[in-house]
């Protein structure tokens, strides 16, 4: 057993040493040549070790590093539980799917009702409502890409069930009066948290307004495990359903390698199946495999250990690439958070004011300044919706005016962690270059 443990610390302190030469090093910017990327992985030797680690116990799936990360997430965001999973399209899909479940009662999502949600966004908070069946009803944003919540009463139908939407590039919607909405109809809330992990409105964090909260672990995302996911609620019945969602829609809970925690393993009967029937093979919903593995919680752990440093680091890049192109408020429409909330910033939205948005991003582009637009526009356009029936397979409550300038007009480049001082400064050079200044 001594050498087993002089070899492991002899291979982690090798691992360490590896960090150090090939990634610890950073180089300098040389505006000539360098290129800013609009995001980028940020990590040290901690995340290195935990793989490491991990990797030598060789429990492949789901073990004693996905417990450990999904106790930590919940206890960070002051919520009950957390549950893992591989991607935050997964996460978006079992909390929506959740809303389905019989479980529910009355209150349970069926095919044909409906969902408030923006058309300006990422499709994947769209496309778990359209694949069940139910309807998704589109409502404009503000010119930051947020719900607008003043047109949520006018969205709102018979057949309204929830609103799930995001918070946009990490700066969070009116969380207050979309929960008060929510409540005032009885209506479900989920919150796409993938932008915004960290951020806060009203003192609070994102993702803990809404039912359920959904967070990605991409790398572009505020932490990464290289894929992965999470989703969060306090609530013990939607916490049970997504649980049997995300492992294979079983009703067993039991943890990995374990057995029989519910004490009755061989002795209860379930739906027509032989009494005494293996409860680790029963089946209370269809469900799905959305696990993610220890590998990559081990990751995670180190990564949200790091996230207060994100935030401050996401926040002071945003408030120095703001400062600086004051003044060119007559060409761009530039990012405010939103009134109360202290956004952890997942990117800088610039919309232009007379239009010329891809020769503005070509422009940026060519100066090695990496650009994106916002994700899928309006998605109604997309040629997924090619062939859905406006009216019945999707609704637009009113006009989506500030959906297509976005559109248009609008993209955004990078302010994450690992952006340095003089990035932004060059960045701040090109945009004032661009519109003459």
């Amino acid at each position: 057993m001594d050498r087993i443990n002089e070899l492991k610390e002899s291979i982690l302190a090798q691992v360490a040493e590896y960090y150090r030469l090939v990634h610890g090093r950073e180089e300098a910017f040389d505006e000539n040549t360098s290129r800013v990327n609009y995001a980028g992985r940020v990590f040290d030797e901690r995340e290195m070790l935990n793989l490491t680690d991990a990797a030598l116990e060789f429990w492949l799936t789901a073990g004693k590093w996905a417990v450990r990360f999904e106790h930590e997430l919940a206890e960070y965001l002051g919520c009950r539980w957390s549950l893992l999973v591989n991607s935050g399209s997964s996460a978006n899909l079992l909390a929506f799917m959740a809303l389905t479940s019989p479980l529910l009662g009355e209150r349970r999502i069926r095919r044909g009702d409906e969902v408030i949600t923006v058309a300006a966004g990422f499709p994947t908070t769209v496309a778990p409502v359209v694949q069940y069946g139910a309807v998704p009803v589109f409502v404009d944003t503000d010119l930051y890409g947020n719900l607008d919540s003043a047109l949520l009463e006018q969205a709102l139908s018979p057949r309204t069930r929830a609103v799930f939407t995001a918070h946009t590039l990490g700066n969070p919607f009116r969380a207050d009066l979309v929960r008060a909405f929510c409540d005032r109809h009885g209506l479900w809330l989920i919150e796409d948290n993938c932008d915004a992990f960290g951020s806060k409105f009203g003192g609070r964090f994102t993702g803990t307004f809404g039912d359920i909260g959904t967070s990605s672990f991409y790398p572009p995302h505020h932490l990464t495990m290289g894929e992965g996911g999470a989703v969060y609620t306090s609530d013990p019945l939607l916490k049970k359903i997504m649980l049997s969602l995300r492992d294979w829609g079983r009703d067993c809970w039991c943890g990995p390698g374990c057995d029989n925690s519910c004490g009755c393993r061989f002795s209860k009967q379930f739906g027509e199946l032989p009494p005494g029937y293996d409860h680790k093979y029963v089946y209370s919903h269809f469900g799905y495999n959305l696990k993610a593995t220890d590998l990559q919680a081990a990751i995670g752990c180190a990564q949200l250990e790091k996230l207060p440093g994100f935030t401050v680091r996401r926040q002071a890049n945003f408030n120095r690439l703001r400062a600086g192109l004051e003044g060119l408020e007559q060409h761009l429409i530039l990012p405010e958070p939103t009134p109360g909330s202290e956004p952890s910033w997942f990117g800088f939205l610039m919309t232009l004011r007379n239009g010329g948005r891809n020769d503005f991003a070509c422009y940026l582009e060519e100066n090695r300044i990496q650009t994106r637009n916002l994700f899928g526009g309006n998605l109604t356009c997309q040629p997924c919706f090619g062939d859905l029936e406006k009216g019945r397979d999707y609704r637009i409550a009113g006009d989506l005016k500030n959906t297509d300038r976005i559109m248009n007009d609008s993209l955004w480049v990078g302010v994450y962690p690992g952006m340095t001082e003089p990035k932004i400064d060059y960045m701040i050079r090109m945009i004032r270059r661009y519109f003459g200044d």
